[in-house]
């Protein structure tokens, strides 16, 4: 049986359509991850999936319950810790945890060896009140509540973004433990270096799937000849301008200190862009093809992306 399954949801405020219809599946014991820029209906769908907002059309079902009509069963089987901060910051470590386990019938004992990793950096803080922790600590005490009554899926919006580098690994790394135990994670990220994290990703824009497959099979994916040019220490912007007006281009887009130009033709040497940017006073240029990351892919799928109306491609699962 799949944790997660989604039939046609979406979710609309008026003319605003937050969410157009998905269909997809979440197997048990997998780490889902949906990526996508701020707006693209990340929250909306995570919010339909907890049952904290009633869906506009279709359905879905999380652990074999009905987001709507098996609400109150549904919410003592899943953890949900939202993009904001929402513990009680009068509230000290402590408190916090003892409250949200008392919710839920049990006590922090009980399922310590589940949160001991994170716990045991908060535990010097424990009369601590949340509300003074850094941004790295409030995260791991609200994972923690989270999960203290030991959830069969757990989603998580946005864990990672405003914390430090540390932090972020540490998390990743108990995702990883957290699908060891047998937990299903449905985690939203707006960082598409985190995709190779997860073992399945939906690339998400406008309230839409774009894509959806494992992170090696999206990178695949990507149909056009790819190349990196070095703009480390000289202007970007003549750089961009001039691989965007060239007459085979398909997109250019700045990568840290690289720019990643994508032609339209089955093929492209390197030597040739290398030529066509010296005529234009752009020379000494080191150019050279690359493998596409979830980035390029992301880029290009939402460059062509249709209306509201557009199928979904699907890549082949690695």
């Amino acid at each position: 049986m799949s944790a997660v399954e989604v039939r046609g949801l979406a979710k609309a405020y008026g003319e605003v359509q937050a969410l157009l219809p998905v269909d997809f599946e979440v197997e048990e014991g997998e780490v889902f991850g949906v990526i996508g820029p701020d707006g693209a209906g990340k929250t909306t769908l995570l919010r339909l999936l907890v049952s904290l907002l009633l869906p506009s059309a279709g359905g879905a079902r999380v652990d074999g319950l009905d987001v709507v009509k098996d609400f109150r069963a549904l919410r003592r089987r899943v953890g949900y810790m939202p993009g904001r901060f929402s513990l009680y910051q009068d509230l000290s470590v402590r408190e916090n945890l003892d409250f949200f386990a008392s919710i839920f019938g049990t006590r922090v004992e009980a399922n310590r060896e589940l949160i001991d990793d994170l716990y045991r950096h908060l535990e010097p803080f424990a009369q601590r009140r949340a509300g003074a922790l850094s941004g790295g600590m409030k995260q791991k005490l609200a994972l923690c509540c989270a999960l203290i009554h030991r959830p069969r899926v757990l989603f998580l919006d946005e864990p990672t973004t405003g914390v430090d580098a540390v932090s972020r690994r540490e998390l990743w790394e108990m995702l990883g433990r957290l699908k060891a135990a047998g937990i299903t994670v449905l985690v939203s990220t707006p960082y598409m270096d985190e995709a190779g994290r997860c073992d399945r990703v939906a690339l998400m824009q406008g309230g839409r799937f774009l894509a959806l497959a494992a992170p090696a099979a999206l990178a695949r994916s990507y149909g056009h000849p790819l190349l990196a040019v070095d703009a480390t220490g000289g202007p970007r912007l003549p750089l961009l301008s001039a691989l965007r007006a060239h007459p085979h281009a398909r997109s250019a887009y700045v990568f840290g200190e690289t720019v990643h130009y994508t032609d339209r033709r089955p093929q492209v040497e390197p030597r040739e862009i290398n030529a066509y940017l010296a005529e234009r006073g752009l020379g000494d240029l080191e150019v050279e093809p690359i493998e596409a990351g979830i980035e390029d892919v992301f880029m290009d799928l939402a460059a062509d992306a249709g209306g509201p109306g557009a199928p979904v491609p699907e890549a082949a699962h690695a």
